[in-house]
């Protein structure tokens, strides 16, 4: 029992569960926020086409009322959460290629042999399997792309 106690502790105080829970309680906090902008600012303001609160909305079939309006200030919810998680992560993902060259503007080191096709070093000037001498036929193959 000692030993599972011990488990657990280090599973719970581990760095990605901690980040994991900071994460989702923020996430709860934004939430409210966004329900509040919902219910509170869109929902009135696209009320005042209907001429009623978007919550409000229901359609009645044979006595019971089907809420469609709450439905749609639920999807409406969805997609400001979903919008701002996206901008988020795109953001997020931008800082942390900062510093990382792209990768068509690395350089190439190594160049492939016209005659073996092997990989070589980009700087050889003749091939260690099979002996070419690379510099002449790369400036043949220059002229001839020049023509």
């Amino acid at each position: 029992m000692k030993k599972f106690l011990k488990e657990f502790k280090e599973f719970a105080l581990r760095g990605s569960v901690m980040d994991l829970a900071i994460g989702v309680i923020i996430g709860a906090a934004f939430q409210a926020i966004v329900n509040s902008l919902v219910n509170d600012v869109m929902s009135p303001l696209i009320g005042l086409i209907a001429k009623t609160d978007l919550s409000d909305l229901k359609l009645e079939v044979f006595g019971v009322a089907i809420k469609y309006g709450a439905f749609l200030t639920a999807v409406i919810n969805f997609i400001i959460m979903a919008f701002v998680i996206f901008l988020l992560v795109k953001g997020i993902n931008a800082i942390s290629n900062l510093g990382h060259k792209k990768k068509e503007e690395e350089e190439p080191t190594v160049k492939i042999c016209p005659f073996c096709m092997t990989e070589i070093d980009i700087k050889a000037t003749r091939c260690p399997h099979c002996t070419s001498h690379l510099e002449e036929t790369e400036a043949i193959a220059g002229t001839a792309d020049e023509e």
